[in-house]
C-alpha cells in the first residue's frame, strides 16, 4: 500500500500530464486522446515512482528499459517524459508538426528517454524479449534491471504477440513485466466485438506467465501486482490494467470515437476545465 502522500504526489502528476496532453492535441490539430488519457495514471506511476531511470543521463547502462508497443499513445509518453525532465515542457507543443522530435509515433533517435521506435502494432513486446535475452547473455542472469512493455488491449488481436507470450514464457524471463492497457475500445469499436479477447487472463497463464489484473487508475493496486511480480524469479508477469479510455473528461470515458482522434479548441478548453476542477 502506498502512503497517502506519495499517492497524492502521483495524482498531481497525472493530472498535470493529462492537461499537457490536451493541450498537445489542440495545438496539433490532430492525434490520439482516449489511449493517452487513459495511461496518464499508469506513465506517472512508472516514471515518479517505479522505473529506475536517469533524465540527466538518459543512456545510464543500469537503467530499467521501457518498451512501447502502442506506439499511437505517444502524447502521453512526450507529456510524461517532459514533466520527468527529459525535455523542456515547451517542445511539447511542437507535437506532430514538421521537423519535430515528437512525431506522431516516438522515434528512438531523436528523443532521450526512448528505447525503440514503434508504430507497426504487435512487435513491442518481441523487441522487449529480445532486449531481456541480449542482457541475460551481458550478464549471465544476475542483471537487477527490469524490462516493461506496454501494450494495447487492441494489438493483441496480431498473431505475432502470441509467439512473442510463448517464447518469454518459455525463457522464464522474470524481469520482463507487460502492462496491458486494457481500456477494450480499439480504432474500430469495442475489442469484444471487433476480435474478442476473453478470457484474456486465462490465455497468458496457459503460456506459462504469472497474471495480475488491477485498476489502471489505482496507484496502490499497480504498487501491490508490481510487488508481487518481482517476487517471482522463474515467470515473466503481465499486469492486464482496466482502464477508462479518455479518463478524466466526461465527454471522451468510454467511447471509441476518440480513439484516434483529436479535441478542437473549444472541446480541448472544456477538457482542460474539467480536469483542472474534477479529475
Amino acid at each position: 500500500m502506498l502512503p497517502k502522500n506519495k499517492i497524492d504526489f502521483l495524482m498531481t502528476q497525472a493530472k498535470a500530464i493529462r492537461l499537457s496532453i490536451i493541450e498537445m492535441l489542440v495545438n496539433a490539430h490532430s492525434g490520439h486522446t482516449a489511449g493517452p488519457l487513459g495511461l496518464a495514471d499508469i506513465y506517472a506511476w512508472l516514471y515518479f515512482e517505479v522505473l529506475k531511470h536517469d533524465p540527466k543521463n538518459p543512456t545510464w547502462s543500469e537503467r530499467d528499459r521501457l518498451i512501447i508497443s502502442n506506439g499511437h499513445t505517444a502524447p502521453v509518453l512526450y507529456a510524461a517524459l517532459a514533466q520527468a525532465g527529459y525535455f523542456p515542457t515547451s517542445e511539447l507543443k511542437t507535437l506532430r508538426r514538421f521537423g519535430s522530435r515528437l512525431q506522431g509515433h516516438p522515434h528512438r533517435e531523436w528523443l532521450p528517454g526512448l528505447e525503440t521506435s514503434s508504430g507497426p502494432l504487435g512487435s513491442g513486446l518481441a523487441q522487449a524479449i529480445g532486449m531481456v535475452l541480449a542482457d541475460r547473455l551481458d550478464t549471465d542472469r544476475t542483471s537487477s534491471r527490469y524490462f516493461y512493455a506496454i501494450l494495447s488491449d487492441g494489438e493483441l488481436d496480431c498473431g505475432a504477440t502470441w509467439e512473442a507470450v510463448m517464447m518469454a514464457g518459455k525463457e522464464k524471463l522474470h524481469n520482463l513485466i507487460v502492462i496491458i492497457d486494457r481500456n477494450h475500445i480499439q480504432i474500430g469499436g469495442d475489442t469484444e466485438v471487433v476480435m474478442p479477447l476473453e478470457p484474456l487472463a486465462d490465455k497468458w497463464r496457459a503460456f506459462n506467465w504469472q497474471v495480475f489484473e488491477t485498476d489502471g487508475h489505482d496507484f496502490s493496486s499497480l504498487a501491490e501486482a508490481l510487488d508481487q511480480a518481482k517476487g517471482n524469479f522463474i515467470q515473466p508477469a503481465v499486469i492486464i490494467a482496466q482502464t477508462i479510455p479518455g479518463k478524466g473528461v466526461a465527454e471522451f470515458e468510454g467511447k471509441f470515437e476518440w480513439h484516434g482522434k483529436a479535441p478542437s479548441p473549444v472541446e480541448g478548453a472544456k477538457a482542460i476545465d474539467e480536469i483542472k476542477h474534477h479529475a
